[in-house]
């Protein structure tokens, strides 16, 4: 069995707004004799939309009823319909996803994104997708290496480290192109970002909108910048600086680094540095390229340029969010797709079969969620290869530790590590007395705080496509 799905990544960045098409390939694996294993075979970008300017009202807000005009255009151009579209995302990211009217934005998307498109944004999850996107977490399994991607955008820069494949740090400072933004033709600063104005006034550099910035001041300005990457990288010491230009967490730094590589619209200028008009695209972004290219970052970690560099958020967005659920899947009802479905993760040992009930209870009572409310998902670890009695024991603990908190839900969904995803649904459907649906999903990790998004069956009805977002918006 073979099937071919189509996958849209729509961005809706700081600077850019750009839009691709991707066509996921998944595959039967097994032998026609074995429990089928569905895999994903191929991933590969079959329309790439025109890079756009992201239409601003104002400063704060963006102007949804252009984005959408924008993207239903490119759809046409395209040739596909929202209804030929099996799953993908929408994300707002960097300065974007703090702008006041961004959930609006998406709202006025949610009829174009087809029917399983999820509207995400957050540093982790933005900096994850950029690096697969960009092609770093491929090359750090094929290097068997650790590598760092920075994705240096108009608004901020995630970082994203890989390690033989896998993400294992993740931060976001704000640091991009377009914090200042210029007039046409440099006549006077239109806008300079707050944090930018903390650093500058922390230099003792005067800058204002509506005055002309000399290309001395950007450079002393993109060079301070260029610091603070280099303090969160481990180049220098770490310093007060660093701490104000993160958005959130450090990376930890326990590790060495053996290659970084650079996405983003001002990753080009770091890769080809030129000394034209450095203000041609009214902001600082050439000279912030420019500034890196002669840092210690490149001078001391090994740069590696990767297939992706401007487009690598939207490529991972239309072709990475993507994990295909595990062969063995059960649902009572064909209730997909579901969408923005808050994770309650059991940290259990999985033999600890006893303490799983207990687990449950806790954690329902510490979200405070015993009145009901929102569709949650139950996410645990289970045992590998279990024995029919631990089935039933991991069964019947799971409909005690949920109680009567389970009846203020649509269904029971159940989302597990390990491959035992349809003998627990149909335990579990038994045990309730076919009285509530439940849809038992494996091969898929998650924690608390993530949301998952479950696509309409593929693969005969044999799979499911997930969706993990750690962050809904970065307010």
């Amino acid at each position: 069995m073979r099937e071919s799905i189509l996958s849209v990544g729509i961005d809706i960045g700081t600077s850019t707004t750009q839009l691709v098409f991707s066509s996921i390939l998944i595959e039967n694996i097994a032998s026609q004799f074995s429990v089928p294993r569905i895999e994903v075979k191929e991933k590969r970008v079959i329309y790439r939309s025109p890079i756009y300017f992201t239409p601003l009202i104002d400063q704060e807000t963006i102007d949804g009823q252009k984005i959408r005009e924008i993207i239903e255009a490119e759809y046409k151009k395209a040739g596909f319909s929202p209804e030929e579209v099996s799953t993908g995302a929408v994300i707002i990211t960097g300065e974007t996803a703090r702008k006041e009217n961004a959930s609006l934005v998406l709202e006025s998307l949610s009829g174009l994104a087809g029917e399983f498109v999820v509207a995400t944004a957050g540093p982790d999850l933005e900096s994850i997708i950029a690096g697969k996107g960009a092609g770093t977490e491929r090359f750090s399994r094929d290097e068997e290496c650790t590598a760092v991607n920075l994705d240096i955008g108009g608004g901020t820069t995630n970082i994203a480290v890989f390690k033989n494949g896998q993400v294992i740090d993740t931060a976001c400072l704000d640091i991009g192109g377009r914090l200042i933004r210029l007039a046409k033709d440099n006549s006077g600063i239109e806008y300079i970002a707050p944090k930018v104005k903390r650093l500058t006034e922390r230099m003792s550099i005067d800058i204002r909108k509506g005055e002309r910035l000399t290309v001395g001041k950007a450079e002393i300005i993109c060079k301070e910048m260029t610091k603070a990457l280099e303090e969160v990288l481990g180049l220098r010491p770490k310093s007060e600086l660093l701490e104000m230009m993160l958005t959130g967490k450090d990376l930890k730094r326990n590790y060495s680094i053996d290659y970084v590589t650079f996405s983003g619209g001002v990753a080009d200028f770091i890769y080809n540095s030129t000394d034209n008009n450095v203000f041609r695209f009214n902001d600082i972004g050439i000279l912030l390229g420019k500034a890196i290219s002669q840092s210690d970052i490149t001078r001391r970690l090994k740069m590696k340029k990767l297939n992706e560099t401007i487009r690598a958020t939207v490529v991972g967005a239309g072709a990475h969010t993507v994990e295909i659920s595990g062969s063995t899947i059960t649902y009572t009802k064909n209730c997909f797709p579901l969408k923005n479905i808050p994770i309650l993760k059991v940290h259990n040992e999985p033999e600890d079969i006893e303490s799983l009930a207990e687990n449950i209870r806790s954690i329902i009572e510490l979200y405070n969620l015993q009145s009901g409310g929102q569709q949650m998902a139950l996410a645990l670890k289970g045992v590998k290869n279990p024995k029919y009695s631990q089935l039933v024991a991991i069964a019947e603990s799971i409909v005690r530790g949920i109680g009567e908190y389970l009846k203020t839900q649509e269904y029971l969904i159940v989302v597990v590590e390990n491959d035992i995803a349809k003998a627990l649904g149909q335990t579990l459907y038994q045990m309730l007395h076919r009285e509530k649906d439940v849809v038992s999903i494996d091969g898929i990790s998650v924690g608390n705080g993530d949301y998952i998004d479950i696509g309409k069956p593929l693969g005969d009805g044999r799979v499911v496509p997930v969706v993990i977002k750690t962050l809904i918006f970065n307010f």
